[in-house]
């Protein structure tokens, strides 16, 4: 008998210029990695591969954490593995909230009965170290909570400051750098962080489905001083490290890791490590810059509050009278280019722009300005015409011509 449903032709997905929020563009050498031999998850050339790959995740994370490496998930396995670990219930919990995953981390510090403070300010502006210490004089907080790159709102979070506050009333600090690592400064050890996490699909320029993460001995400590089990059996830390445990040959099964996507990471993390951490941020700087030269040409000012601007992720506000919707679909179904719509209170109202990992190339900059334009006119928009396009290769020529010392934002070191 024919079945009720034929069966599908192979899958053929178009080809797309992805410049959201994420993920980003996958580098050619990334995908070819992806497509090498299958390897059980305990076999022998399997665990090296590991050990190299947790080495160059403490080189991206600037650490020595003994606890560095991917949970077999999306950055929100990151985010879950940070919280569900080092909170129990009853614990006291300091999340602050800028932004969509601000409150992602509010939500998941809840569920795991702490009592929970949400500390906020509007999207797009920046926590000072000032109010989160006067936070902490409180109540006792275990565990302070905050968003590094908040990928709704494009602001970048100093945390150098923040990190010496938090230490200072003896609580924990957990970041979520989902859309920082490999495109800006992260310095973990520097800054004094406790637990960290990000993803594949952004700055490591690989396709999602793992979620880098470091915790600090002091964390470690804190995991092992728990009264109850971790609310999560599979990101349950204490079992983790038995199989995570770097060199040693007697590992203890936990999960089928994904050893093909632990191949993509380790290219993607390789990338990385030759072009130099100093250079990748160089490299998003320059093109941000660019890009916001063009959009300011076009009349699109940023969200985030001036000076705390990510370079790599670009919210801009759509211009009164523009169908935020009909544009971005009008660049992705005739120029095959893919860019972010807002979230939350910015839904509808903002285009999120990402420039991240292989993505941020001038060629991208430029292709994706002269694409908007274009639409822009057929919305009725009015601007000088090829404005954007002009703005930003006069970015580039400059910055050629003087270019720029290696940019920290003020993070921190930004070296190796």
């Amino acid at each position: 008998m024919p079945l009720p449903n034929p069966i599908p032709e192979t899958a053929q997905p178009p080809q797309r210029l992805l410049l959201g929020p994420g993920p980003s563009p996958v580098h050619p050498r990334i995908l070819e990695a992806l497509a090498r031999p299958t390897l059980g998850h305990l076999d022998p050339a399997y665990l090296k591969i590991m050990d190299q790959l947790q080495g160059m995740l403490r080189r991206l994370f600037q650490t020595e954490n003994p606890m560095t490496f991917a949970i077999s998930g999306t950055g929100t396995a990151g985010m879950e593995t940070a919280l569900v670990n080092l909170l129990e219930p009853g614990d006291g919990a300091l999340v602050c909230v800028n932004g969509y995953f601000g409150g992602r981390m509010a939500e998941i510090a809840e569920r795991t009965g702490a009592r929970v403070t949400r500390l906020e300010r509007p999207w797009g502006e920046v926590f000072e170290a000032g109010e989160i210490e006067a936070a902490l004089e409180h109540g006792a907080v275990k565990v302070v909570a905050l968003v590094m790159a908040e990928t709704s709102t494009g602001a970048l979070q100093p945390l150098a400051e923040i990190a010496e506050a938090v230490r200072r009333h003896d609580a924990l600090l957990v970041v979520d750098a989902v859309t920082a690592l490999g495109c800006v400064p992260v310095a973990v050890e520097a800054w004094g962080i406790d637990a960290i996490y990000s993803c594949s699909q952004k700055g490591l320029g690989c396709p999602s489905g793992l979620s880098p993460v470091s915790f600090s001995p002091r964390a470690m400590a804190a995991v092992a001083a728990r009264k109850t089990p971790v609310q999560s059996w599979y990101l349950d830390l204490t079992l983790l490290a038995r199989y995570w445990d770097e060199g040693k040959s007697a590992r203890v099964y936990h999960h089928t890791a994904p050893s093909n996507m632990t191949y993509a990471l380790h290219e993607g993390a390789r990338r990385l490590l030759e072009e130099s951490l100093d250079g990748v941020y160089a490299r998003h700087r320059r093109n941000h810059e660019a890009l916001a030269a063009g959009l300011a040409a076009l009349g699109m000012p940023y969200t985030a509050q001036e000076g705390h601007r990510l370079p790599q992720l670009n919210a801009v506000a759509v211009p009164e009278g523009v169908a935020e919707g009909v544009v971005r679909q009008q660049l992705l179904e005739r120029f095959g280019i893919e860019i972010g719509g807002g979230l939350g209170v910015f839904a509808g109202k903002v285009w999120r722009i990402g420039l991240m990992g292989h993505g941020s190339r001038e060629g991208n900059v430029l292709l994706l300005l002269a694409a908007l334009e274009q639409l822009l006119v057929e919305q009725g928009h009015r601007f000088d015409p090829g404005a954007g396009v002009a703005a930003a290769n006069a970015s580039y020529r400059k910055q050629r011509k003087h270019p720029a010392k290696p940019e920290t934002d003020g993070q921190g070191s930004g070296a190796e």
